[in-house]
């Protein structure tokens, strides 16, 4: 069985879910319906597990992804079959299900009024699949300022959820309010501290913040930057996005004289940046990092090939354009 089946959509590549999608067929053979009238069926069929129907899930996104409708309604039919369609997260499976077979903005709108009519009478939220359904449907349509204001409804009724936090943090910084994504990825992290992609993704908004904001705070920014990508790295030594942003928001506070100079209101908020002989260090341990990754990744070596194609692209192109400044 491949790894794929069980790994969560988001952190799949396009190519992953073709592969996925393709093993639909098969599956759906060697796993005939649970609820057959023939009572033989059981005898040579596989148990059921909780594995089996995370299989489903995965394969049907990965489906209605790649446009095997076919595939894709008949593991929704098998999963209502099972959980009812009463169930909220079958419900919202049924509802991303009429999404991707929507054809206009119109058909999406008048789901979008399925959506408000199963959660009114509700406390608004309390069908989290659903409002979350809602949400990422307003996305898709353009309506941010909708979606933002629904999100943040949700999150006061749901406020330990740290995926809603992480979106309510991309769909604010879409709308470039920087302090405002900041603090919701703050939350997500309030609720997962050791999660290392999240302090570098908090770092990478950080350093967008400082390298666009031209007041007073952009500095502090970049020193909070570096404070998230360090940990990010603490936490997992060999995560490519860490050092990339370290690279990145070390040399750009290297090249910016003011950001140097001492600042007693810097040092009083702990907010401080630091040292040039520090801020050269931690550049060099990322730029040897990174050159390690590239090579490893590029000679095959079995340990070092979970990396993104195009995230190695981008360091090459890094590292090169670092190596013709200092030719320069």
């Amino acid at each position: 069985m491949s790894a794929h089946l069980l790994r969560p959509q988001a952190y799949l590549s396009n190519k992953e879910v073709l592969e996925l999608a393709q093993q639909a067929p098969t599956i759906l053979r060697n796993n005939p319906k649970a609820f057959s009238t023939s009572p033989l069926v059981s005898l040579f069929t596989a148990s059921e597990t909780p594995e089996l129907w995370m299989i489903y899930e995965n394969l049907l996104i990965a489906c209605l992804r790649t446009g095997d409708d076919l595939s894709a309604f008949e593991f929704l039919e098998r999963l209502v079959e099972r959980f009812g369609g009463e169930n909220e997260r079958i419900m919202a499976f049924k509802g991303l299900t009429k999404e991707a077979k929507a054809a206009n903005n119109a058909e999406l709108e008048e789901l979008l009024k399925e959506y408000d009519s199963l959660l009114s009478g509700q406390d608004g939220q309390t069908n989290i699949p659903i409002a979350k359904r809602r949400v990422a449907l307003l996305k898709s349509l353009g309506r941010t300022s909708d979606a933002i204001a629904n999100l943040v409804k949700l999150l006061d009724y749901s406020p330990t959820d740290a995926e809603g936090w992480s979106e309510l943090s991309d769909l604010y910084l879409s709308q470039g309010l920087y302090a405002q994504s900041i603090y919701a990825l703050e939350e997500v992290l309030v609720l997962q501290a050791n999660s290392w992609n999240m302090h570098a993704r908090l770092g990478e908004i950080l350093f967008m913040a400082g390298t666009s904001l031209a007041d007073n705070s952009s500095t502090r920014y970049l020193a909070e930057s570096v404070k998230r990508f360090c940990r990010s790295i603490e936490l997992c030594d060999d995560y490519l996005r860490g050092y990339y942003g370290l690279k990145q928001v070390t040399e750009a506070l290297l090249h910016d004289p003011k950001a140097l100079k001492p600042s007693k209101q810097a040092d009083e908020e702990g907010m401080s940046v630091p040292s040039k002989a520090t801020l050269e260090a931690l550049n060099q341990q990322a730029t040897a990092k990174l050159s390690e990754i590239v090579r490893r990744c590029s000679a095959g070596d079995t340990h070092w090939q979970g990396y993104a194609e195009a995230e190695i692209e981008a360091v090459k192109q890094l590292l090169t354009k670092d190596e013709a400044q200092v030719v320069r």
